[in-house]
Protein backbone atom coordinates (compact mmCIF):
# COMPACT_ATOMS: atom_id res chain seq x y z
CA UNK A 1 0.00 0.00 0.00
CA UNK A 2 1.23 3.75 -1.14
CA UNK A 3 -0.35 5.86 0.93
CA UNK A 4 -0.56 9.82 -0.21
CA UNK A 5 -1.58 12.41 2.69
CA UNK A 6 -3.01 15.73 0.83
CA UNK A 7 -5.58 18.69 1.40
CA UNK A 8 -8.56 17.27 1.67
CA UNK A 9 -11.25 17.75 -1.01
CA UNK A 10 -14.27 18.32 1.23
CA UNK A 11 -16.56 18.25 -1.58
CA UNK A 12 -15.59 14.66 -2.90
CA UNK A 13 -18.24 12.09 -2.29
CA UNK A 14 -16.53 9.81 -0.35
CA UNK A 15 -15.06 12.04 2.11
CA UNK A 16 -18.28 13.28 2.92
CA UNK A 17 -19.27 9.35 3.61
CA UNK A 18 -15.90 9.25 5.68
CA UNK A 19 -16.70 11.50 7.87
CA UNK A 20 -20.12 11.20 8.76
CA UNK A 21 -19.17 7.93 9.25
CA UNK A 22 -16.98 9.42 11.67
CA UNK A 23 -19.62 11.13 13.20
CA UNK A 24 -21.49 8.09 13.72
CA UNK A 25 -19.31 5.52 15.01
CA UNK A 26 -18.25 8.73 17.73
CA UNK A 27 -22.09 8.48 18.93
CA UNK A 28 -21.83 4.86 18.77
CA UNK A 29 -19.13 5.25 21.54
CA UNK A 30 -19.57 8.43 23.30
CA UNK A 31 -22.79 10.10 24.64
CA UNK A 32 -23.91 13.03 22.11
CA UNK A 33 -22.59 15.94 24.89
CA UNK A 34 -19.72 13.99 25.06
CA UNK A 35 -18.91 13.74 21.36
CA UNK A 36 -16.94 16.22 19.58
CA UNK A 37 -16.40 15.16 16.15
CA UNK A 38 -17.32 17.49 13.96
CA UNK A 39 -19.57 17.63 10.49
CA UNK A 40 -17.93 18.11 6.97
CA UNK A 41 -19.44 21.87 7.44
CA UNK A 42 -17.27 22.58 10.47
CA UNK A 43 -14.19 21.17 9.19
CA UNK A 44 -14.65 24.23 6.22
CA UNK A 45 -14.08 26.70 9.10
CA UNK A 46 -10.55 28.93 8.49
CA UNK A 47 -8.84 27.35 11.79
CA UNK A 48 -8.69 24.07 10.16
CA UNK A 49 -6.14 22.36 7.96
CA UNK A 50 -7.49 19.01 6.18
CA UNK A 51 -6.01 16.01 5.00
CA UNK A 52 -7.10 13.17 3.77
CA UNK A 53 -4.91 9.85 2.83
CA UNK A 54 -5.30 7.71 -0.36
CA UNK A 55 -4.33 4.73 -1.62
CA UNK A 56 -4.45 5.96 -5.29
CA UNK A 57 -8.12 6.96 -5.15
CA UNK A 58 -9.31 4.83 -2.13
CA UNK A 59 -9.76 7.04 0.66
CA UNK A 60 -7.94 5.51 3.69
CA UNK A 61 -8.59 8.00 6.15
CA UNK A 62 -8.40 11.97 7.78
CA UNK A 63 -6.88 14.12 9.93
CA UNK A 64 -7.54 17.55 10.22
CA UNK A 65 -5.06 20.49 12.37
CA UNK A 66 -7.11 23.43 14.42
CA UNK A 67 -5.78 26.41 15.10
CA UNK A 68 -6.31 27.09 19.03
CA UNK A 69 -7.81 31.03 19.71
CA UNK A 70 -3.98 31.63 21.10
CA UNK A 71 -2.48 31.90 17.70
CA UNK A 72 -0.02 29.29 19.33
CA UNK A 73 -1.11 25.81 20.13
CA UNK A 74 -3.30 23.55 17.98
CA UNK A 75 -5.42 20.88 18.20
CA UNK A 76 -5.32 17.25 16.85
CA UNK A 77 -8.97 16.88 15.24
CA UNK A 78 -10.83 14.51 12.69
CA UNK A 79 -8.56 11.52 13.18
CA UNK A 80 -9.82 8.35 11.73
CA UNK A 81 -8.86 5.40 9.34
CA UNK A 82 -11.21 3.52 7.35
CA UNK A 83 -11.75 0.35 9.53
CA UNK A 84 -10.37 -2.50 6.93
CA UNK A 85 -7.01 -0.04 7.05
CA UNK A 86 -6.67 0.24 11.10
CA UNK A 87 -3.56 -1.70 12.48
CA UNK A 88 -1.40 -0.35 9.42
CA UNK A 89 -0.16 2.27 10.58
CA UNK A 90 -1.97 4.88 8.81
CA UNK A 91 -3.14 7.07 11.91
CA UNK A 92 0.45 7.04 12.95
CA UNK A 93 1.17 8.82 9.65
CA UNK A 94 -1.36 11.42 9.72
CA UNK A 95 -0.45 12.34 13.43
CA UNK A 96 3.23 12.61 12.36
CA UNK A 97 2.14 14.42 9.32
CA UNK A 98 -0.05 16.96 11.80
CA UNK A 99 3.00 17.24 14.03
CA UNK A 100 5.26 18.27 11.41
CA UNK A 101 2.50 21.06 10.38
CA UNK A 102 1.95 22.29 13.75
CA UNK A 103 5.93 22.74 13.74
CA UNK A 104 5.59 24.72 10.23
CA UNK A 105 3.36 27.11 11.73
CA UNK A 106 5.84 27.70 15.22
CA UNK A 107 3.12 25.84 17.33
CA UNK A 108 4.31 25.82 20.99
CA UNK A 109 1.80 23.03 22.18
CA UNK A 110 -0.30 20.21 20.59
CA UNK A 111 -3.51 19.04 22.14
CA UNK A 112 -6.30 16.58 21.34
CA UNK A 113 -9.57 15.59 22.91
CA UNK A 114 -10.61 11.38 22.68
CA UNK A 115 -12.76 9.14 24.40
CA UNK A 116 -12.20 8.12 27.77
CA UNK A 117 -13.99 4.34 26.68
CA UNK A 118 -12.01 1.43 26.30
CA UNK A 119 -12.48 1.52 22.63
CA UNK A 120 -10.03 4.72 22.21
CA UNK A 121 -7.52 2.72 23.73
CA UNK A 122 -5.59 2.37 21.02
CA UNK A 123 -6.02 5.80 19.77
CA UNK A 124 -5.03 6.98 23.73
CA UNK A 125 -1.87 4.34 23.21
CA UNK A 126 -0.72 5.94 19.31
CA UNK A 127 -0.67 9.91 21.15
CA UNK A 128 1.17 8.27 24.27
CA UNK A 129 4.30 6.86 21.74
CA UNK A 130 4.41 10.43 20.28
CA UNK A 131 5.15 11.68 23.77
CA UNK A 132 1.35 13.07 24.26
CA UNK A 133 0.91 13.54 27.93
CA UNK A 134 -2.20 13.43 29.61
CA UNK A 135 -3.71 17.22 30.44
CA UNK A 136 -6.65 18.96 31.73
CA UNK A 137 -9.77 20.47 29.35
CA UNK A 138 -8.63 23.68 27.23
CA UNK A 139 -10.10 25.83 24.73
CA UNK A 140 -13.62 25.38 25.54
CA UNK A 141 -13.97 21.87 26.79
CA UNK A 142 -15.14 21.00 30.08
CA UNK A 143 -14.06 18.26 33.02
CA UNK A 144 -16.10 15.19 31.08
CA UNK A 145 -15.55 11.69 32.64
CA UNK A 146 -15.79 10.66 28.63
CA UNK A 147 -13.17 12.46 27.38
CA UNK A 148 -9.58 12.40 27.70
CA UNK A 149 -7.44 15.51 27.32
CA UNK A 150 -4.10 15.08 25.90
CA UNK A 151 -0.83 18.01 24.79
CA UNK A 152 2.09 17.40 23.65
CA UNK A 153 4.82 20.46 24.15
CA UNK A 154 6.49 21.36 21.02
CA UNK A 155 9.60 23.40 21.81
Amino acid sequence: MTVAIQSADLNREDFRELIASHKALMLETSPPESSHALLVEALRAPELAVWEMRDGDKLVGCGALKRLSDGKSGEVKSMHTVAQFRRAGLGQSMLVHIISAARERYYSRLYLETGAQSAFEPARSLYRRHGFAQCGPFEGYWDDPNSVFMALDLN
